[in-house]
């Protein structure tokens, strides 16, 4: 994450930040901005620690309409996609949602994103899939998808589409205030509802672990939104800081920290993404690789970390062996509020990647003692059945 906020590159032309729907929202409420993804973001409002153990008691609100919302249109989009997808898209219900990857030719990962079909009367008026990219990718998926989907297959990318995530144990409280019904949702599920006659597009997911909800909403009412989201006393806006440090908790990897293109589902323990009908039928990108690792074992493998003291590893530091040698690598890593110590996740040799193992990590001179960790480190409390 950058913190360079004034748009310039100096290896080549200045390049413009975008500005999201909320910008001035959030610079009235004292955000400090950062340029994330091509936009004008907030990292944090009142201190990265106290956002995040906020979520965890109550509810925040973050703006996370620099994802990118596609539609999906035409006949037969479901099949199409299943060649670069791995999960089951032909076989997802209506008002259903799936997490799933963007496969390249040799099985590495473009991208991690979610998938849904939409039922008929939705707030987008379409009748296909919706699917939620990151924002730092969203420009190659879609040239990447133009490349690989048949002509008769339509992407349509919602500009005028912001994006808002309600998470947090009271979220289900306080947007039930708002907009009754959506307590009926569960997991993974996604609704369209009317709130003051603004179409609202919402599902029950998120990415901190918390129970919560991914609101889409037209830009020209994102403010009104949020101003009713936040001047119920559960809610506080929260910056990408919270963000990322509730999500490394949550053992949630971040596209272009944890996964990349050189590295497969297997590497990055996503088989849950491999579907079983996929994984027998095959059919998508890099199937024969991914299939042998799975059978196999990849070379190496994504773990967390509880590292010792209080001094947290950070993105890039060395996994080193007995004689110092580099044998993986941090992808993620930082100070854990709720757990209240350092926690890490790092591509290991697979011989290294067994829960109780110990690692030594390499950063700044200093070598620090971890322990190779089940994840999440702690628990996901989703709401999985029954509404509330």
């Amino acid at each position: 994450m950058s913190d360079q906020t004034d748009g310039l590159n100096l290896d080549g032309p200045e390049i413009e930040i975008l500005a999201l729907p909320l910008d001035a929202w959030h610079r009235d409420r004292g955000a400090r901005m950062v340029e994330f993804a091509g936009y004008h973001m907030p990292i944090q409002y009142d201190g990265i620690m106290a956002e995040h153990l906020w979520v965890r008691d109550s509810a925040g609100l973050f703006d996370v309409s620099h994802m990118g919302q596609l539609l999906f249109t035409g006949d037969g989009a479901d099949v199409a996609l299943e060649a670069v997808l791995p999960g089951d898209v032909k076989g997802l219900g209506a008002s259903r949602m799936r997490y799933s990857l963007l496969l390249a030719e040799n099985g590495g990962i473009l991208d991690d994103l979610m998938v849904t079909r939409l039922p008929a009367g939705n707030s987008f008026d379409a009748d296909g899939l919706y699917m939620v990219v990151n924002g730092a990718t969203k420009f190659d998926d879609i040239a990447y998808l133009l490349d690989h989907l048949p002509d008769d297959i339509t992407i349509n990318l919602l500009e005028d589409q912001a994006l808002l995530a309600l998470q947090g144990p009271k979220a289900v409280e306080v947007l039930s205030r708002i907009v009754p019904g959506v307590e009926a949702l569960v997991f993974m599920t996604c609704a369209g509802f009317d709130w003051n006659g603004t179409p609202l597009w919402i599902s029950r997911s998120g990415y901190t672990g918390e129970d919560g909800f991914e609101i889409s909403v037209p830009s020209d009412a994102a403010v009104a939104l949020a101003d009713a989201l936040t001047a119920e006393p559960e809610v506080k806006p929260i910056g990408l800081g919270a963000r990322d440090s509730l999500r490394l908790e949550a053992g949630l990897p971040l596209y272009g920290h944890d996964l990349d293109a050189e590295t497969t589902p297997v590497m990055a323990d996503l088989g849950f993404a491999l579907s079983k009908r996929r994984r027998e039928e095959g059919g998508f990108m890099g199937h024969d690789r991914i299939m042998t690792e799975r059978a196999q074992g990849a070379i190496v493998k994504r773990v967390g970390l509880s590292v010792e003291g209080r001094q947290p590893v950070r993105e890039g530091a060395a996994v080193v062996d007995a004689d110092g040698s580099e044998v993986g690598k941090v992808t993620s890593g930082g100070f854990a509020p709720s757990v209240g110590a350092p926690i890490a996740m790092a591509y290991v040799p697979t011989a290294m990647a067994t829960p109780g193992t110990t690692i030594q990590i390499a950063q700044r001179g200093k070598v620090h003692q971890a322990t190779v960790t089940a994840m999440p480190f702690i628990p996901h409390r989703y709401v999985r059945t029954g509404g509330k």
